[in-house]
């Protein structure tokens, strides 16, 4: 009987982790989701041959996605009826995610549960974006770095002076830099983050690698 309880504790747990198919607009708060595109590239892009990866592009923080979240957990491929959005709509955010096709994904599964229409969501998507203020000193970074992930924090923080410290976490990969997640209201003012969204990459020497 212990084993069948502590079995079903296991699954719930993972079940509220993230929902799919929850209904649209049904959230409390938002994650902006920055990626380091260097290393974004060693693990994924290189392997894609993704235009982003392209020497002498000077990319440095990308646009990952906007994320509504939960309290605790999050909401995922939510039902809408709301229309995708058209190629020239994904197209647009190039600029500042690196490709359409990311756009389209992060709809599919992020933006539909926001409860806007496309246009709209990926609207507040770049303003979200804009808000914050990605450090100019990472633009330097031309050789692979080993430092510990709070000193990435500690740039945001201070380039961000309306930022603190429980409203934004860095995240690894394979010992490498990979993501700036901020959190923030659904009027993109800054917010604490909730206890499954502050998981600091604790590494002392995790590597940012160069920008390229």
């Amino acid at each position: 009987m212990r084993r069948i309880l502590v079995a079903l504790a296991a699954l719930c747990w993972a079940s509220g982790a993230g929902a799919d198919g929850e209904r649209a607009g049904a959230f409390d708060y938002y994650v902006l989701s920055l990626s380091w595109s260097a290393a974004w590239c060693a693990l994924e892009g290189d392997a894609r041959r993704d235009p982003q990866c392209d020497a002498g592009k000077g990319v440095t923080f990308v646009l990952h996605g906007l994320w509504p979240q939960h309290e605790t957990g999050w909401p995922s491929w939510c039902r809408t009826g709301e229309r995708d959005p058209s190629r020239a709509m994904t197209a647009a955010m190039t600029d500042i995610m690196g490709g359409a096709g990311l756009a389209f994904y992060q709809w599919k599964k992020h933006g539909r549960c926001s409860g806007l229409s496309a246009e709209a969501y990926f609207q507040t998507t770049r303003q979200a974006f804009e808000t914050v203020v990605i450090p100019d000193l990472f633009h330097a970074v031309s050789r692979p770095l080993t430092l510990p992930a709070s000193v990435i924090e500690d740039a945001f923080l201070e380039a961000n002076p309306g930022l603190s410290a429980d409203q934004i976490t860095i995240t690894c990969k394979s010992g490498l830099i990979q993501e700036a997640r901020i959190c923030l209201t659904k009027d993109l003012a800054p917010r604490r983050c909730g206890a499954d969204v502050i998981r600091d990459c604790r590494l002392s020497d995790a590597v940012l690698e160069p920008v390229r």
